[in-house]
């Protein structure tokens, strides 16, 4: 089997919905939804290996702590692990009162009373009905006509209602699903919709949540947004519902969806954290969330420490969040690219100047601090990557700002290692090929031991020290009109190293009264060399003369 050189024999278009002077393209999304985590029971079951009761449990703890006020715990007719679980949330009285935990259920007697019996004390919860209304499911799954799947709604409704009056003690709320929603009539949903909310009496004060499933993602998000908005406009009593969004990726466009949906009028969002569910998975609560706040507003849940939620659900669903994974993944700050990266590094020296608080970052549309993680892994060198690659490297991790003349001069020997080695280079990595091409504490050369300044009767400067040279100390001194220019001198005079500073930077390398000076100075040998030296040390005058020996050492060899 190949591919088809012509698909439209074998698939259909999906129809487009006739809904005239559309209102969700002009609406902006301004506030956080309510949000419903189906971890525990859609990404649950799409497991290849489902969570027992310590992961179902440690998951459950992560929900309440990002801050998930509803959380669909289980099919608790599904079998005792399911049925425990819930019933043992309850017991063990694990369920904080402004949470709402929620249990789903087939439109069958049995099962309906079944999922009441494992929320037994509970003092809030909600039991979420569903059945199948689209033609592909009515025609070959049930074999049924509209008003027999109307009927198993219907009698569904009716049975919530008598169950949820036996248990008087516990505030329920009702939720009904016409599954397959989206390959559905847009009128039939609604008509069973309407039948359920008949036998319900939902009210303003206390409204039924209808959740219209993207069961399967059959068409793109604007389609889903106008049945959302189409559906909106039709229900009667809207005021007394709560229209819940239930979206999947099969398309890869689940969280465009969910958002669009929103935009169409949608109160409520169902999905798993990083997009846990069957097939292609559901809609990622975290990435709505964070792109939410990446607008100023606020999702209402909590992911500043992201890494920990990661551990959390790779634990539990022993599914690995992907590296590209929005927010989450490993990589979705990483620059590699040397443009890339000399944006980057820009931006974060503005920001540094900036009057205010806006984060206005190139390639970075949040601020990875915000979610716990550092600025060390925002810039990764190999062989694609630029000067500003490892420039910023070594100033996260040195806290050296190499001059942009110096980065060019550094960033041959970085290629060549990058060539050499073939993969990425680490902090180390850099630092020894910085040191080796600086020759800083390098025994072979001239190590600077001591050293004075003394100012003479003509207004000169004089260098006077004791300077190591392959182990053995010498005492040498040279004249200048300041202190570069006199170790200069003595460098030649003493050594024959002859050097002509052409530039020189300095700066410290901490904000703290004792942090230490960084210098650089740049040079150029009587052959039109270009000799770039560094220095360091607690004080900038001591860092001045070890960048001049620097450099010394690189002419001697």
């Amino acid at each position: 089997m190949t591919m088809l050189k012509d698909p439209s024999v074998k698939y259909r278009p999906f129809p487009q919905i006739d809904l005239p002077n559309r209102q969700w393209p002009s609406q902006v999304i301004t506030k956080a939804p309510r949000w419903l985590s189906t971890d525990l029971r859609d990404g649950n079951q799409a497991l290849i290996d489902p969570m027992g009761a310590e992961k179902k449990n440690r998951f459950f703890d992560l929900l309440v702590k990002v801050g998930l006020k509803e959380i669909e715990v289980g099919f608790p007719s599904a079998g005792a692990t399911e049925f425990d679980f819930i019933n043992g949330l309850v017991r063990n009285d694990r369920i904080p009162e402004d949470v709402l935990v929620q249990v789903l259920t087939q439109s069958r007697e049995d099962l309906i009373t079944r999922s009441f019996e494992s929320l037994e004390g509970v003092h809030a919860a909600i039991v979420h009905l569903y059945n199948a209304v689209s033609p592909l499911w009515r025609t070959v799954v049930f074999g049924m006509e509209k008003h027999e799947i109307r009927g198993i709604a219907e009698n569904g409704a009716k049975i919530m209602r008598d169950q949820a009056a036996k248990y008087p003690g516990t505030q329920w709320q009702f939720e009904y699903s016409p599954e397959t929603f989206s390959t559905a009539e847009l009128d039939f949903s609604i008509e069973c919709c309407e039948a359920v909310m008949e036998i319900l009496q939902p009210t303003p004060e206390n409204p039924i949540i209808l959740n219209l499933p993207a069961t399967v993602e059959a068409a793109t998000p604007n389609v889903y947004a106008d049945q959302i908005e189409y559906f909106c406009r039709n229900l009667p009593n809207r005021a007394s519902a709560v229209i819940s969004l239930h979206t999947h990726n099969d398309r890869g466009t689940g969280v465009a969806a969910a958002e669009l949906g929103l935009m169409a009028g949608a109160d409520r969002v169902e999905g798993c954290l990083f997009g846990n569910g069957e097939r292609t998975g559901n809609c990622c609560l975290v990435t709505v969330a964070m792109n939410m706040y990446t607008q100023g507003v606020n999702p209402q849940l909590d992911f500043s420490d992201i890494d920990e939620v990661i551990q959390t659900v790779e634990y539990c669903n022993q599914l690995k969040v992907a590296e590209r994974h929005p927010y989450g993944g490993e990589l979705v700050f990483t620059a590699f690219s040397g443009s890339h990266q000399d944006a980057i590094k820009k931006g974060f020296a503005a920001q540094e100047k900036r009057n205010d608080e806006i984060w206005a970052v190139p390639y970075l549309p949040i601020d990875p601090a915000d979610l716990g993680r550092d600025y060390e892994a925002v810039i990764r060198v190999n062989s694609q990557s630029g000067k500003g690659g490892f420039a910023w490297v070594i100033e996260q991790d040195q806290g050296l700002k190499l001059p942009k003349r110096m980065q060019a001069h550094f960033s041959k020997h970085v290629q060549e290692l990058a060539d050499e080695l073939g993969r990425e280079l680490q902090a180390a990595d850099i630092w020894n090929v910085f040191r080796k091409a600086y020759r800083i504490d390098d025994p072979q050369h001239f190590q600077l031991i001591d050293w004075e300044e003394a100012k003479a009767a003509d207004g000169t400067r004089v260098f006077a020290g004791k300077i190591g040279v392959d182990g053995k100390e010498q005492s040498v001194s040279g004249r200048g009109n300041g202190l570069i220019s006199s170790v200069t001198a003595t460098l030649a005079e003493s050594f024959g190293v002859t050097l002509d500073v052409r530039d020189y930077a300095e700066h410290s390398m901490g904000k703290s009264t004792d942090a230490r000076a960084a210098a650089y100075v740049e040079c150029v040998t009587p052959d039109g060399r270009v000799i770039w030296g560094v220095g360091i040390d607690e004080d900038v005058a001591t860092a001045s003369v070890r960048a001049v020996l620097s450099a010394a050492n690189t002419v001697r060899g």
